[in-house]
């Protein structure tokens, strides 16, 4: 068993992508589903019958949350290998991956970097099935916001978010579901200040495993 550890690396300049070469005109490719971190609180919640349960218990069956948690830990258990290589075969132009600072911030983040005067406008969230729904009416019940439209809800061993261009983007997200991974096309790059945003009504994508 490794309780903790390090490994290290040596490579050549040609095998490192740089992560600040993203131009206007390039899509924005995410490899994993949002929701992990509310898929692993509903399921504590059903398991030592919190307070916060007694609010989610209305929204969403035992079933259902098992089903949800047994997702986030597929994905969270599938590595970014795949998504790594088709990065060097498609030309990526830049990377991150999608953990703590949720979406929106690790996309921020990755923005900062860039040499080019770019925005990250982000109009679609792929969400593991149901929870969009559960997210919602828990605000409106007054149960807690994850703020998982807003991109800030934290994720565990999430996806890579990659920047190519737009046709590299394509033959991307074709290439991980023929090796029976999952990607789509989340977001644009256009002129800006160099920052990232999500859009007001961003479209919902229900993922299962």
């Amino acid at each position: 068993m490794i309780i903790g550890g390090v490994a290290t690396s040596v490579c050549t300049k040609d095998e490192v992508i740089m992560p600040n070469q993203v131009v206007v005109g390039d899509k924005i490719v995410l490899t994993k589903p949002l929701g992990t971190q509310v898929a692993v609180n509903l399921n504590q919640w059903m398991e030592l019958g919190t307070p916060s349960w007694n609010i989610a218990k209305d929204l969403i069956s035992p079933e259902h949350v098992v089903k949800a948690y047994e997702d986030a830990t597929t994905s969270m258990t599938t590595l970014n290998l795949a998504a790594a290589r088709l990065m060097h075969k498609h030309g990526a132009h830049a990377a991150t991956d999608v953990t703590g600072f949720g979406l929106l911030g690790h996309s921020r983040n990755l923005a900062e970097f860039q040499l080019e005067e770019v925005d990250f406008h982000i109009h679609t969230l792929p969400i593991l099935a149901r929870l969009a729904e559960v997210c919602r009416q828990l605000i409106a019940k007054g149960g807690r916001n994850f703020k998982l439209f807003e991109g800030l809800s934290s994720e565990t061993s999430g996806g890579l978010l990659v920047c190519l261009g737009p046709e590299s983007a394509d033959k991307f997200v074709a290439d991980m579901k023929a090796q029976g991974g999952k990607a789509w096309i989340v977001g644009d790059v256009v002129q800006g200040s160099k920052t990232s945003k999500i859009s007001e009504n961003p479209n919902i994508i229900e993922v299962e495993y």
